[in-house]
């Protein structure tokens, strides 16, 4: 019976060590992987800004036309006009109301910078 009780604290003993390999293992990849260099931080920086920026200007902007137009807007009519750092403009073609609206917003000022709706300028902020 010694001999059973001897190879299974081995057998315990090897699953012990292995349980230990995949911790440091575990660890070992977590610690490789967050070591970033500085363009991948300033890429991931720029990249949620832009994201931050946009998210934002969907919110604002179709809130301002609808208290505006009476008209509620959804998805806009063209692809953005961006830098992808400071500001985004975004528009939207009406169907009842009015017939188009442009709308940018600038992270800078944390809100809409400028609103034209028919050509008749709603909102001008300088930057």
């Amino acid at each position: 019976m010694s001999e059973q009780t001897e190879e299974k604290m081995s057998d315990a003993t090897k699953l012990m060590w292995a349980v230990i390999g995949v911790f440091v293992i575990g660890f070992v990849v977590v610690a490789v992987s967050k070591q970033e260099s500085p363009q991948q931080v300033e890429a991931q920086s720029m990249l949620r800004n832009y994201v931050a920026i946009q998210q934002m200007a969907n919110q604002k902007c179709p809130a301002a036309i609808l208290k505006e137009t009476g008209e509620e807007v959804f998805f806009p009519a063209e692809d953005p006009q961006t830098d992808k750092e400071t500001y985004i403009t975004l528009k939207w073609k009406g169907e009842k109301k009015f017939k188009e609206a442009s709308c940018t917003l600038h992270g800078s000022l944390g809100g809409i910078s400028e609103l034209v709706i028919d050509g008749k300028t709603i909102i001008k902020k300088q930057i």
